[in-house]
């Protein structure tokens, strides 16, 4: 890779195997932006990555990407699509002979292509500089300060250590990990003044070091908004899943003053997922953060503030207006809400599995011990959707991935593409009638006891990694008393709520609730937490839409 001093230029990245076609690109490249920018070049596509990730890690700004598409291992849509996840706001351009125009105009919905330039560019000045200049004077109208790498000490076994990684990692805040054990690591500590008994210790960006910070004080030195603007709102949004991000993209699209809370990251389950294979648009798929942070860009650029670490507590009615209660005694108001609060995991109940959550017991996909997992045996607990698509991540570089399911097969609970996906990988097996009795050890998790609920036999096996997926309950035990439920604890709205013909208990208006309307009027539901709903991520954000449609309605009759 070829640099040039200056770690805090901005940065153009280009990528071409061809040796000789990517020393003229960069030579062009330097020819006209040399001054002014920092000119990277790569010769594949593990390189570029690799370059990016450092550029990220320095909080070096990278301003426009332009890759080739036919390169041998992976092809320039495959290595722009993954870039988008290292640096989202650079602009993109495909570098394509005319052959190949078909692929290059596919890729402007695959990977959010910003142009394509087909070879060769000559002259530059006619082909090459002005679409950069397009697309660079584009990207100067955005925000993108370089942003100084947060610093995480932790232990590969040390629960809040992997919390403080997820929760960073799903909050797109870029952070770079030290082993307490590694050098550098060590000399981190001994500067804040650390033993290493206290995991994880964290630096800020303004050089402040945290000892096992809590989320909200964490999300606050990282630069996460945590406080509303102001008290009083157009619409409140509750929880930051598909449903709650849809509502807010709708609602500060259409004028509305929109405020999301929630409670740890934005994406909910769905933005654990490794791969959404089956969201309309997206037909090379697309990983969950990938999704969620697209949609946290888009409600920011409609105005919609979005704040983390916010835990809900209460909701009152207060004349016309709605309050929202937190944790830390606080309270903002709107004239409506809509609830988006999603479901969580439900724990596996069974010795030790608590002690060992978050060393080695993991709920949900926690994408960051990904890598972590290469060349071991992996055990994924349950057989919907979401543990197959993990079961295929991991499979990638796990040397076995055993999926324990209790029903007789997994084709009642998982969709077929991803069931035929599952058939279809070596190192995917499937353990059905099986549940996990006992989880054992003594740091970490070492070894877990099987059994086969249709002959009782059961079996301890070697396990250093589990992450379960056993079905998920709805978030909504703090609206008890004020918001109807059915008998899971899923939010009744609309006709639910009418079935005998009659209005819900003291319901004052003289028409019925609306379709998505719990039996407080200008309060809606949306997403997984409302009873009866698909459980799916596009029925999800369709519903968030809708939500804020029939927020209007509301708003105009009251």
């Amino acid at each position: 890779m070829d640099q040039a001093a200056g770690p805090a230029r901005t940065v153009i990245l280009t990528v071409d195997d061809d040796p000789g076609v990517s020393r003229a690109v960069a030579r062009d490249l330097r020819r006209r932006y040399g001054e002014l920018y920092r000119i990277v070049r790569a010769e594949s596509g593990e390189s570029a990555l690799a370059a990016l990730r450092e550029l990220k890690l320095r909080g070096a700004p990278v301003a426009v990407i332009v890759a080739d598409y036919r390169m041998p291992k992976m092809n320039g849509l495959e290595f722009l699509e993954r870039a988008l996840d290292i640096h989202p706001g650079a602009r993109r351009v495909l570098l394509t002979a005319y052959a190949d125009t078909d692929a290059a105009i596919d890729a402007i919905n695959i990977v959010d292509l910003d142009h394509y330039l087909l070879k060769p560019w000559e002259p530059p000045e006619e082909k090459l500089y002005p679409v950069l200049d397009d697309l660079l004077l584009a990207w100067r109208a955005g925000d993108h300060r370089p942003v100084t790498v947060t610093k995480v000490v932790g232990h590969r076994w040390s629960a809040r250590s992997t919390a403080v990684r997820e929760f960073l990692a799903r909050n797109q805040v870029p952070y770079r990990w030290y082993s307490s054990e590694d050098p550098e690591g060590l000399r981190l500590l001994s500067a804040a003044g650390q033993e290493g008994l206290r995991l994880p210790l964290v630096i800020a960006p303004d050089g402040t070091a945290l000892i096992e910070p809590e989320d909200r004080e964490l999300a606050a030195r990282v630069g996460l908004a945590t406080t509303p603007t102001t008290d009083f709102y157009d619409l409140v949004i509750i929880g930051g899943g598909p449903a709650g991000l849809g509502a807010a993209v709708y609602g500060a699209s259409e004028g509305l003053r929109t405020v999301l809370v929630e409670r740890s990251a934005t994406g909910g389950q769905a933005g654990q997922s490794s791969r959404i294979e089956n969201y309309l648009g997206f037909p090379d798929g697309v990983s969950g953060a990938q999704l969620t942070d697209r949609a946290r860009r888009q409600a920011l650029k409609f105005g919609a503030e979005l704040l983390t670490t916010c835990e809900v507590t209460g909701l009152e009615v207060n004349g016309s207006s709605r309050v929202v209660r937190f944790s830390d005694g606080s309270a903002v108001a709107a004239h409506s809400v809509i609830l988006a609060t999603g479901v969580s995991y439900r724990q596996l109940d069974a010795p030790r599995v608590s002690e060992l959550t978050g060393c080695g017991v993991f709920y949900g996909s926690a994408l960051t011990e990904a890598a972590a997992c290469q060349g071991q045996d992996v055990y994924i607990v349950g057989g919907a959707n979401s543990a197959g698509q993990a079961a295929i991540y991991l499979a990638r570089s796990a040397k076995s991935v055993t999926v324990l399911a209790r029903e007789r097969s997994l084709s009642t609970s998982m969709s077929h593409y991803l069931l035929q996906q599952v058939d279809e990988t070596p190192t995917i097996s499937v353990r059905a009638h099986t549940v996990v009795d006992a989880a054992h050890g003594s740091r970490h998790l070492e070894q877990i006891t099987l059994r086969d609920t249709a002959t009782g036999h059961t079996e301890l096996v070697d396990a250093q990694w589990m992450f379960v997926f056993i079905g998920a309950a709805p978030l909504t035990d703090w609206l008890e008393g004020m918001v109807l439920r059915d008998s899971r604890g899923f939010i009744l709205t609309g006709p639910d709520l009418t079935a005998d013909g009659r209005p819900p208990p003291d319901w004052e208006l003289d028409r019925s609730p609306y379709h998505l309307e719990t039996n407080v009027p200008g309060v809606f539901v949306a997403g997984d937490a409302r009873a009866e709903s698909a459980k799916r991520v596009a029925s999800a954000v369709g519903e968030g839409a809708m939500a804020v449609m029939l927020v209007h309605r509301y708003l105009e009759q009251s």
